[in-house]
């Protein structure tokens, strides 16, 4: 059986990710001192390993030539510290549940019966790697939790629109998924917001420098919105990263790993706040999601401009151009 467009295309974006994750697990190991994060890393290194030798066999098999993806040019494991070791635990932690979400549609779009087994073992692997974070965090009491709310509340139907869109009276207080998805997505937005700021110190590229410059504002803008809403409400938001960066100015990564990976968690924060957006049922929450999607395709279309200007972007395989084969 060929394989189809969403399979090829799971696949090749798994192999650029999964490269991008070897030479991250490989620095850090490089720099990192607590063993149990060590240890973490060591077994995550091993998990992306694992996953590309499937991916190079499968696309061996389909005579497909697999993408470039990042290599170890990308990666300076000599470079001191960029981050601490307390960030790096916090990174995996949210980075694998990226890998939680992008399996689990890798496996829902795949038909061919050796791709829904791989992408299976993808997903088992990540919850171990997840297991493992989170038992870490634990134990170190660093794990963040989203608000506790009560659990005495009876059961009632909403029975008035002032529900939801009360817009300039006394706004009712959020509900459990309105706190929990403001609170998920700002743990990502902080992380986001630490990987920008280093990043942006050890970058020597004015336009890049520009656009981490952006970047910085547009994650400052999501999280003083969103930090708000929960402060407002008597919530606690999550704490920020920024004090978990080292003072190197030595560049660990090349500038198009550092820079994929910036757009990479822009365009997943989109796709996390429509998902928020849809599910809330205040509409002040909503308008304020759908603001920070249009900040952050912003965001994504300046990507775009410098991957394409730096010749960055592999290119997807395509469909076969019909009007290009010769006449019978």
């Amino acid at each position: 059986m060929r394989l189809t467009s969403s399979e090829i295309t799971s696949l090749w974006t798994q192999y650029i990710q999964d490269t991008m994750a070897v030479c991250i697990s490989k620095y850090v190991l490089a720099t990192v001192k607590d063993p149990e994060i060590y240890s973490l890393y060591e077994f995550t290194l091993d998990i992306s390993e694992k996953h590309l030798k499937v991916l190079r066999n499968i696309f061996k098999s389909e005579k497909l030539e697999p993408p470039k993806g990042f290599t170890e040019k990308d990666v300076n494991v000599d470079a001191p510290p960029l981050f601490t070791d307390v960030f790096w635990l916090g990174y995996m932690h949210e980075m694998t549940m990226h890998g939680l979400a992008g399996y689990s549609i890798s496996f829902s779009v795949s038909a061919r019966k050796d791709i829904r087994d791989h992408y299976f073992q993808c997903n088992i692997d990540a919850m171990e790697i997840y297991n493992k974070s989170i038992e870490i965090l634990l134990s170190k009491g660093i794990y963040q939790r989203s608000p506790y709310f009560s659990t005495s509340q009876r059961s009632q139907s909403v029975t008035e629109i002032g529900y939801v869109m009360d817009l300039f009276g006394d706004k009712r207080p959020l509900n459990s998924m309105e706190a929990g998805n403001i609170f998920f997505n700002l743990k990502k937005s902080i992380a986001a917001k630490a990987l920008v700021i280093g990043f942006k110190q050890v970058i020597k590229d004015k336009d890049i420098h520009k656009f981490m410059d952006n970047c910085l504002r547009t994650v400052n803008k999501n999280i003083n919105i969103f930090s708000s809403i929960l402060q407002y409400e008597n919530l606690k938001p999550p704490q920020l990263l920024d004090n978990e960066i080292t003072n190197s100015d030595v560049a660990p990564f090349s500038d198009k790993l550092m820079v994929f990976h910036t757009g990479f968690l822009f365009n997943l924060a989109a796709t996390y706040y429509a998902a928020a957006m849809v599910t809330s049922m205040r509409i002040d929450v909503a308008g304020h999601c759908d603001a920070s999607i249009f900040r952050d395709l912003k965001t994504i279309s300046s990507f775009g401009r410098i991957m394409i200007k730096k010749g960055w972007i592999e290119k997807l395989p395509e469909a076969d151009d019909r009007k290009e084969l010769p006449d019978n």
